[in-house]
């Protein structure tokens, strides 16, 4: 690795740890604001708000805010496949299936990216190696999430339809990555995780007063200050961290973030929560952990001379061969 690009690996280094950490620590934090909040208008405060803080910054900063009304309506279109019609449809979900099987679901991410890929004819191609490792971060987090899975009796009609929303929202996630990743916007990553996060908690805030859900909606300290804690690690940094990687590190390695966060949010539940530390936990963090690195290191075949090339070249953990797997 020279000089010249090990900033850019350092760069995407400290990216995926913010996602690995802050995102795997947004679970309680979800957990403990959802007490008394609605979905709707957690999501309306923490969306409104840091897009809000996100522009503001970037123009005392001196950078252009501004967006052409195509880039408004893209924004707009990935905020709501992200924000939306992904978090608040998998919050919805979560009311008639388990935890650990929409989580399990949304760890079925990865293979969504690799399906939709394929349809679009991407020229963006995950090796073997890489392919192996999606399946086995499925596996890990089945087993890390077994016993609340094979806890709960056969699918009835609520757990078939909650089935069925979560599918939905993990889809709709791996949509709106995939458009993030190829749009390309005249802002910046930052400006544009702004406009995609104001836009999104507009529509949230909308729909919460439609649906009456402002009524419902109780004001505890406990779940303000678990939603200010959302709005700055989860959006402000954890966000904006992941709409940067969707633009310099192959998506396909973004991913990963779908198996690691699980483990995180795990083990601040055993440290914060009171839960347990068993032998899924820890076998599924195993067998996750040699997921991650597998797609981490596998090799993605993309044109090269491309800003995705290089930044593939500099977080590459094994030198690129010129083709093969």
């Amino acid at each position: 690795m020279t000089p010249a690009n090990s900033p850019r690996r350092l760069h995407v280094v400290i990216a995926f740890a913010l996602v690995y950490v802050l995102w795997g620590s947004t679970y309680l934090a979800i957990r403990i604001s959802v007490e008394h909040l609605t979905p709707l208008m957690m999501g309306a405060l923490r969306y409104t708000t840091a897009g809000l803080l996100m522009l503001g910054f970037r123009a005392l900063c001196g950078h252009r805010i501004a967006v052409s009304r195509r880039d408004l309506m893209r924004l707009g279109a990935i905020g709501i496949l992200l924000l939306i019609t992904s978090n608040v449809v998998l919050g919805w979900a979560e009311t008639y299936i388990p935890t650990g099987l929409a989580a399990l679901f949304t760890a079925a991410i990865p293979l969504w990216f690799l399906i939709l890929e394929r349809i679009s004819h991407s020229s963006e191609r995950l090796s073997r190696r890489g392919i192996c490792g999606i399946a086995l971060g499925v596996f890990g987090v089945a087993i890390l999430l077994w016993p609340e899975i094979s806890s709960h009796a056969s699918p009835g009609g609520r757990q078939l339809f909650g089935t069925v929303l979560a599918i939905f929202s993990s889809v709709s996630w791996a949509t709106g990555s995939i458009l993030a990743k190829r749009w390309h916007m005249s802002v910046d990553s930052f400006t544009a995780s702004g406009w995609q996060m104001l836009i999104a908690g507009v529509i949230n805030s909308l729909l919460a007063l439609l649906l009456g859900d402002l009524y419902r909606t109780t004001w505890v300290a406990s779940s303000l200050f678990a939603t200010v804690y959302l709005i700055i690690a989860g959006s402000l940094v954890g966000y904006t961290a992941y709409v940067w990687l969707l633009q310099n590190v192959p998506i396909s390695k973004v991913s990963t973030y779908a198996y690691v966060i699980p483990i995180v949010a795990l083990i601040l539940g055993c440290l914060l929560h009171g839960e347990k530390l068993d032998r899924y936990i820890v076998a599924g963090a195993v067998v996750i952990t040699l997921s991650v690195i597998l797609v981490i290191g596998a090799k993605v075949n993309h044109p090269t001379g491309t800003a995705q090339a290089t930044a593939e070249e500099a977080f590459e953990l094994e030198p690129l061969e010129p083709s093969g797997d």
